[in-house]
């Protein structure tokens, strides 16, 4: 009974742990004047090599473009009676209950 829970439990990471990426491929519009970073969505540049968190997505540059991922899971596999409560202040999540969203529920 004790491995069933902790694979329930496990199971459950799986589920909460998906989340949305992106790859921006680095463009080089002149040759004689090739880029020294990245330029984010917002259009602040970054130079290669860095890592930087903006709007809840972890990001890095390298001489091949910018990827990203959301620190905030997708929804994917919570049970129909839960819900993902996001504070997008921290980047942390919560899974409660839709009827009682005072009471954290089992991600599965």
């Amino acid at each position: 009974m004790t491995s069933l829970r902790v694979a329930v439990c496990l199971l459950g990471l799986v589920v909460l742990c998906q989340s949305d990426c992106f790859f921006e491929g680095l463009v080089i519009k002149d040759l004689n004047n090739p880029p020294t970073g990245c330029v984010d969505r917002d259009g602040t540049q970054h130079p290669f090599g860095s890592e930087w968190v903006k709007n809840c997505n972890e990001c890095s540059c390298t001489t091949n473009g910018m990827s990203c991922c959301s620190k905030i899971p997708d929804a994917v596999g919570i049970s129909e009676e839960c819900e993902l409560v996001v504070n997008k202040a921290t980047c942390s999540v919560k899974v409660v209950l839709k009827s009682d969203k005072t009471k954290e529920c089992s991600p599965v």
